[in-house]
């Protein structure tokens, strides 16, 4: 089955090795350009889908989301600047009221990239605020250029974050800096953005597809399996005590025990081996 593709979203299928077959790296950009990628009706409805594709395919390891860079300008106008996604597209908010609002922000894109059991990964060039940093805060991993802005600017409509910034910010930086973030609508650079913790890495751009697809290969090399309970075992850290989710780790943990690719691993470890996943 193909990707659900449409003008503003594209997807592209990478192989995780080249000489084996052992699955692909999903890479869907928002493909608005000229609007800085901004998240319009169009874009949500084609991330969703998407979401529901990758979680429909087996042979798709790892999702990658990242904005197209800007086009080249128009003869005696200035360039765009780079944007990963600058923010929801405000046009539509104009005129709206609560109920059409509830209806678009309770069963949206944000929540389905966040609910997917593959690991995801946000290749963030340039700006992304509000919407945007909540679409790069849905994402595991969080790979940053130098030149790229994080922010939560809805305070400046009158607003605040919809697509779960209040609480997922929250939990990656702290009480206070998401907060501040929140209440100011400041713009944090890339560089504070990886030392609270908003970021797990800050490269130069021209290093941003090698360091991410590196590290989207070595995530896509493991065990599906494993790393889907995995990537459980840890948001249940998000919602439970530390005893409980002690306790639902050491489940988890006996539980893989009983799979394939344990013993797989095992043996390809004991055997000086590489491991041939059944992922099962």
């Amino acid at each position: 089955m193909n990707a659900p593709e449409s003008e503003v979203l594209k997807v592209e299928l990478l192989p995780i090795d080249e000489e084996h077959d052992i699955g692909f790296i999903a890479c869907l950009t928002i493909d608005r350009p000229d609007k800085l990628n901004a998240l319009n009706a169009e874009v949500m409805d084609g991330l969703k889908a998407v979401c529901a594709w990758v979680e429909g395919r087996d042979d798709v390891r790892v999702l990658i989301v990242t904005g197209a860079p800007p086009n080249p300008p128009a003869e005696g106008k200035r360039a765009k600047p780079h944007a990963f996604v600058a923010g929801a597209d405000i046009t539509e908010f104009a005129g709206a009221g609560s109920e059409v609002i509830r209806v678009k922000f309770t069963d949206n894109a944000v929540e389905a990239l966040w609910n997917l059991s593959k690991p995801t990964i946000a290749m963030v060039d340039g700006f992304a605020l509000g919407g945007g940093c909540e679409v790069a805060c849905s994402c595991d991993i969080r790979i940053a250029t130098d030149r790229s802005r994080f922010g939560a600017p809805e305070i400046n409509l009158g607003l605040i974050p919809g697509y779960g910034a209040t609480q997922r910010l929250e939990r990656l930086v702290g009480y206070g800096k998401a907060h501040e973030m929140i209440m100011t609508g400041d713009m944090v650079p890339a560089d504070e953005a990886h030392r609270i913790g908003l970021v797990n890495h800050v490269v130069a751009p021209e290093d941003l597809n090698d360091t991410v697809y590196s590290m989207a290969r070595r995530i896509g090399s493991k065990s599906s399996h494993a790393l889907r309970v995995g990537k459980e075992v840890v948001r249940s850290a998000l919602d439970e005590s530390l005893t409980e989710g002690v306790a639902t780790e050491a489940a988890a943990f006996a539980g893989l025990f009983d799979s394939e690719d344990k013993e797989i691993g095992v043996q390809a470890f004991i055997n000086r081996e590489t491991a041939q996943w059944k992922h099962q």
